[in-house]
């Protein structure tokens, strides 16, 4: 018979783990608990969020997740494998979760929308965040998100006096246990990790290591960019200060034509920008160090464990963990953190960033991958 009750198990088709489904398969699997996930965006808010699994496997070990995201973060999501199913907050898939119940879910978002998903199905309890149905107010779950939530609302807290990075705030206000400053987890399968090895070694040409320049940010907050001119020096001077490094330009679709433009007359490599954030993330997997803003390229770099050098302007540092794989350059602004959508100061906090502590944290960066030869394995953890 069957074993209906088993993860592989879909009821319409045969599983990819065995010929025959039965009580002897050496691939069954039984859910112990099943587990809810309802984090929407910002896209290198998810890649972030990938840090958590591993506590939520310690904490409910044999349990059965699925993720709620926005499109397009389900691209990132399929094929995890710590993630049995991954919906998105179509119409369709709310349907399908409508089918489900669950649980425990964890509502990472502080939004009407992320709470709105629950109406779709059952959980029996909730960590993290829900909305007053009368007000549509955010409030916290259980009292252990309160410090969380109560930084949203703080911002001399949120700027200046909390120093724990996010992926400790989110554990503690989730109830996931004792942080262990797991890392980002968000591996590669097997024929991406080939492409990454490719590309890393076209790239590389005759130089020793491959440098990834992340251009651009989302339109949110646009100042968490470089200029184009600023960017065109600090290519410029690596350039002249290390003849053994290949820079390639790295991006989403946005930054195509600002690419184009930082590039032109410059010994650089485009990278494909319009081939979707899986085939982004191959190509940052295929650097060896990483020079970026707060960014979902910088998350990204994280998740694959590059030598990372961010330079932070409106946002808050503080809030990134490198893992030691890195360092923060911090704008000269002295108004800075702000979060600021817009701005009308006369110099913005991205022309206040120094190119000579980029340099300086750039060349340490070449150091020490050079000496760990961290260019040999474009991805540290593989997975078919």
């Amino acid at each position: 018979m069957a074993v209906s009750s088993c993860r592989h198990f879909s009821g319409y088709k045969p599983c990819t783990k065995n010929s025959s489904c039965d009580e002897n398969c050496p691939s069954k699997s039984i859910p112990s608990t099943y587990l809810l996930i309802v984090h929407l965006g910002a896209i290198g808010a998810v890649v972030r969020a990938t840090s958590l699994l591993k506590a939520m496997k310690r904490k409910y070990p044999g349990s059965h997740i699925v993720w709620v995201t926005d499109a397009p973060c389900e691209q990132l999501l399929k094929n995890h494998p710590l993630i049995d199913r991954v919906l998105t907050t179509k119409n369709e898939d709310l349907l399908s979760l409508s089918a489900l119940e669950f649980d425990v879910a964890f509502v990472i978002d502080k939004s009407l929308k992320a709470a709105g998903v629950l109406s779709h199905t059952q959980a029996d309890q909730v960590f993290g965040f829900q909305v007053d149905p009368r007000g549509g107010a955010i409030l916290p779950a259980t009292p252990a998100a309160e410090e969380l939530w109560g930084l949203g609302l703080d911002n001399h807290k949120k700027f200046f006096v909390n120093q724990k990075p996010e992926t400790q705030l989110m554990i503690e206000a989730l109830e996931l246990g004792p942080f262990m400053r797991d890392e980002y987890f968000l591996p590669l399968v097997a024929n991406e990790n080939t492409e990454a090895r490719k590309r890393h070694h076209e790239w590389k040409q005759s130089a020793k290591l491959v440098l990834g320049i992340n251009t651009g940010c989302s339109a949110v907050i646009p100042y968490k960019k470089l200029s184009v001119a600023f960017q065109r020096e600090i290519i410029q001077k690596i350039q002249v200060l290390f003849k053994d490094v290949s820079i390639v330009l790295l991006g989403g679709p946005e930054d195509t034509e600002r690419n184009q433009q930082i590039g032109e007359g410059l010994r650089v490599i485009q990278s494909a920008t319009t081939s979707g954030l899986r085939d982004g993330l191959v190509s940052v997997a295929a650097c060896d160090v990483v020079l970026t803003g707060d960014s979902l390229g910088m998350h990204m770099a994280i998740a694959q464990q590059k030598h990372v050098v961010a330079w932070f302007g409106p946002t808050c540092a503080h809030e990134i963990d490198l893992y030691e794989r890195g360092e923060i350059v911090l704008t000269k602004a002295p108004c800075a953190p702000c979060w600021k959508r817009l701005c009308d100061k006369p110099t913005l906090c991205y022309d206040q960033v120094s190119i000579v502590e980029i340099i300086a944290a750039l060349q340490r960066g070449f150091e020490q991958c050079q000496s760990m030869s961290l260019s040999k394995q474009p991805s540290s953890e593989i997975y078919s």
